[in-house]
């Protein structure tokens, strides 16, 4: 027994612990990445990995098996150093998780950012992996130990194959544990931002809808801003964290209007946000499929998106779905809608109904559903007291949205990066504007994600819409099939159309062919939780 309890022997169970625990670590990283996309949820990572066409569980697979193979030829070639073999063994795995990172080395389409939380999270992934490994090897030992039988003492690491299969478990459980710490945490972080609003006299504006949020936002924020001084949610943060970071960054009192941007994936995601931040106006942009997929019915996803209707005194719906909510007690207002709208390459024209005067308005965003956001955002800053010619004054100068139809000249070519957009409207309305432009006219999508049981009809018809374009690439493995046969089966030309394992991949074959006065639509950077 004194043998087994040695010194030596724990050193060697330590070290070849921490070796093969920082290429477990390592090869994690990505899978990290994608729980924090998924709102650190283990049942939403889990779902990740079950979804059709998802082959991040074949990869591991394949790890694992190249894991054995190697150990196993490795040891049995060292077979002649006796113990000593079965620590040569796990060279050949170390040197398979740096091919495995190599090969899966695709950036995520949303970097995993180093938040405080994702570095504890990571720090005890690493600890909890080191443990379980140690422990593995030391039960190993043991049993070689007990066992002492030669063959068995040459190969005795080689169940530590089996541990990149248990990647996503691994990763389940280490967030388990630092949930300890970080829900008491954030449950007190977003209490603090509650009683800050409750202490303001701020008026609070919630946007929700199932496409359009941040583009009204953003716009609504610019038409209010010449007249009253405007806070807003930044970018996409339409979480109870991403409100209460806001408010809790910033001094209230230096603001007369906080526009709240409401998200939601399923009932009471809304009524939650409305609890932590009330507001007294809301919008709503608009309803349509997206999210079908969390939702699970487009009844849920109404009563999912009029929670906020419960919520507040007055509401701007968007007149397509004003007659979904006709039921609620709060003031309702059908907004604006626009009328003859002509979309160009330098902008939209459309006019404006506002305080029943007619208004021909021009902005330098693109496409129908700009249009459709601006007249939505004009209803609500006229509601807010803007004077209309102060609202369509700002109309002209408002600036594009960031990764939402955004247009970007480099080299002579006109570059639309719609890469936030993942709806089906949306999509067509991208589509129709990369239409007006001169050149060849080349189209970077991998499909449309979240539509659940529509995702397959859906994404064949977007296939079908692209039938006329100059050139196609379609990025990724998990929807294209759908998008390729719209496109073929509609009258697409089978040489106008390429394939591309990454995005990465597809700017490397744009540079094959484009040229100035093309333009190219990047349509959905697809996140990897889709890939």
């Amino acid at each position: 027994m004194g043998i087994f309890i040695s010194v030596q022997k724990t050193v060697e169970c330590v070290l070849c612990a921490v070796i093969f625990a920082a290429g477990f670590c390592a090869a994690a990283y990505k899978a990290l990445g994608i729980l924090q996309a998924l709102g650190y949820k283990n049942g939403r990572l889990f779902k990740w990995a079950r979804k059709k066409g998802n082959q991040a569980l074949n990869r591991q697979i394949l790890l694992a098996i190249s894991c054995a193979l190697g150990y196993a030829v490795v040891a049995v070639c060292f077979c002649f150093a006796g113990e000593w073999a079965a620590i040569a063994g796990l060279a050949p795995c170390i040197l398979f998780f740096a091919v495995y990172l190599y090969a899966d080395r695709r950036a995520l389409r949303s970097p995993a950012a180093f938040t405080p939380r994702f570095k504890r999270l990571y720090a005890v992934f690493a600890v909890v992996s080191a443990v379980i490994i140690y422990l593995c090897i030391t039960l190993l030992n043991f049993a070689d130990y007990v066992w002492e039988n030669e063959y068995f003492t040459v190969v005795r690491y080689l169940p530590l194959a089996i541990f990149p299969l248990l990647t996503l478990p691994v990763v389940a459980l280490s967030n388990s544990i630092a949930c300890i710490y970080e829900l008491p945490k954030n449950r007190s972080y977003i209490k603090k931002a509650k009683e800050k609003l409750e202490r303001s006299e701020i008026t609070v504006v919630g946007v929700t809808g199932s496409f359009g949020k941040t583009s009204v936002k953003q716009i609504l924020s610019h038409l209010l801003s010449g007249t009253k001084r405007t806070l807003a949610t930044p970018s996409s943060h339409n979480t109870p964290l991403g409100i209460a970071m806001t408010v809790n960054g910033a001094e209230l009192s230096e603001y007369d209007v906080f526009i709240a941007e409401m998200g939601a994936r399923r009932v009471g995601d809304i009524a939650e946000l409305c609890e932590i931040c009330p507001p007294e106006y809301s919008i709503i942009t608009g309803i349509c499929n997206q999210h079908l997929e969390s939702f699970g019915s487009e009844e849920n996803i109404v009563k999912a998106k009029g929670e906020i209707l419960s919520n507040c005194k007055k509401a701007v719906i968007a007149g397509e779905c004003f007659g979904l909510y006709e039921g609620y007690p709060c003031e309702k207002v059908k907004g604006e809608e626009p009328e003859d709208i002509v979309c160009a390459p330098d902008g939209t024209y459309f006019y404006l109904t506002l305080g029943g005067e007619q208004v021909r308005c021009h902005t330098k965003l693109l496409g129908r559903h700009s249009a459709n956001n601006i007249a939505l955002a004009a209803t609500a800053a006229s509601l807010l007291g803007v004077d209309k010619r102060e609202i369509i004054e700002r109309i002209e100068s408002l600036d594009f949205v960031e990764h939402r139809l955004q247009l970007i000249k480099a080299n002579g070519v006109d570059i639309l990066d719609d890469g936030y957009n993942s709806n089906v409207k949306g999509a067509a309305d991208a589509i129709e504007v990369l239409r007006t432009f001169g050149g060849e006219k080349i189209c970077v999508t991998p499909g449309l994600v979240e539509l659940g049981i529509l995702e397959e009809s859906e994404n064949y018809a977007l296939g079908k819409q692209l039938v006329g374009l100059d050139r196609v690439i379609l990025v990724g493995e998990t929807l294209i099939a759908p998008v390729k046969k719209g496109y073929l089966e509609n009258g697409g030309e089978r040489e106008r159309l390429s394939l591309a394992a990454t995005l990465k991949e597809a700017q490397e074959l744009l540079k094959g062919f484009i040229k100035a006065g093309d333009c190219v639509l990047f349509l959905n950077d697809l996140p990897d939780v889709y890939m």
